[in-house]
C-alpha cells in the first residue's frame, strides 16, 4: 500500500471564494492517480486560506474597537473552522473514493476506508501543516508535500528582497532558522514552525510546490522529476 500525503493550502481552495476550477482540475487529476493503481491511497489536510484570515482580521478588528485583548486561542478556533469547511468541500468533490468523515484529530483511532481521507485543522497551537506531519507518522509515510501558492522557499522573502534567491534543497536545521519556533495565527511562512520542528524530529521529507501546477503535483506523485523545494535531513 503506497500513502500519499498532500498538504493542500487553504491559498488553492479559497483564496478568496472557493475555485472551482483548480478543485476540479486537482481532483481529475488526483483520481487519475488512484485509478493507475488501487494499491495507493492518499490523505488530503485542507488549510484555512482566505476565509480564516478574513475573519481572524475580523475578530482583531471587534478587539480594537471594544478595546478588549486580542487572544490567539480564539483566533487560531476561526482559523481551524476554516479548514473544516474547506475539508469538506474536498471530501464531498471525492465522492465514494472517501468514506471516512473528515479528520479532526490527526491522533484519533482512524479506520482508513477508501482510497481517500480527508483532513482538517485540530486545534490551536499550529496550522493544517501540523496535522500533515501527525498523519504522515500515524500511517508510516516519509513525505509530505506542501501544495501552496510558492513555488518555491527562497533565502528570504522576495516580496521584500530583490536579492532572495530559490532553493531546490535545504536542510531543517536551516528550514528552521528561517521560520522560527513560534506559532501565530495566519502566520504566512512556507511550512509552520511547530510542523518544521516535528517533522525534523521524525526525519520527514517536506517538498514544498506550487499547488496551482497540477502536472507539477503529479510529477511528485509518480516520483518524477519535480519544481519544488525539498526540505530534508536533520
Amino acid at each position: 500500500m503506497t500513502t500519499k500525503i498532500l498538504s493542500v493550502g487553504g491559498s488553492m481552495i479559497a483564496p478568496d471564494k472557493p475555485d472551482v476550477d483548480f478543485l476540479a482540475a486537482f481532483v481529475k487529476m488526483a483520481k487519475e492517480w488512484l485509478e493507475a493503481d488501487s494499491g495507493r491511497r492518499l490523505i488530503l489536510v485542507a488549510g484555512g486560506g482566505a476565509p480564516a484570515r478574513v475573519y481572524q482580521n475580523a475578530y482583531k478588528e471587534v478587539c480594537q474597537k471594544l478595546g478588549s485583548d486580542f487572544d490567539n486561542s480564539a483566533a487560531d478556533w476561526i482559523g481551524v473552522m476554516a479548514t473544516r469547511i474547506n475539508a469538506q468541500a474536498l471530501k464531498a468533490s471525492f465522492g465514494g473514493l472517501c468514506q471516512n468523515d473528515v479528520v479532526t484529530n490527526p491522533t484519533a483511532d482512524i479506520d482508513f476506508k477508501g482510497q481517500v481521507l480527508v483532513a482538517s485543522g485540530w486545534k490551536p497551537g499550529f496550522s493544517s501543516d501540523n496535522d500533515a506531519v501527525l498523519l504522515a507518522e500515524k500511517f508510516g509515510a516519509d513525505t509530505v508535500v506542501n501544495l501552496s501558492n510558492i513555488e518555491k522557499v527562497y533565502t528570504d522573502d522576495p516580496r521584500k528582497n530583490p536579492d532572495a534567491k530559490p532553493l531546490d534543497e535545504i536542510s531543517w536545521t536551516d528550514f528552521r532558522k528561517m521560520v522560527g519556533d513560534e506559532w501565530v495565527p495566519g502566520k504566512n511562512v512556507p511550512f509552520d514552525p511547530v510542523a518544521s520542528k516535528k517533522a525534523a524530529e521524525l526525519g520527514l521529507t517536506v517538498i514544498c510546490s506550487a499547488g496551482k501546477n497540477i502536472e507539477n503535483t503529479r510529477k511528485i506523485l509518480d516520483g518524477a522529476p519535480y519544481v519544488g523545494t525539498t526540505i530534508s535531513g536533520r
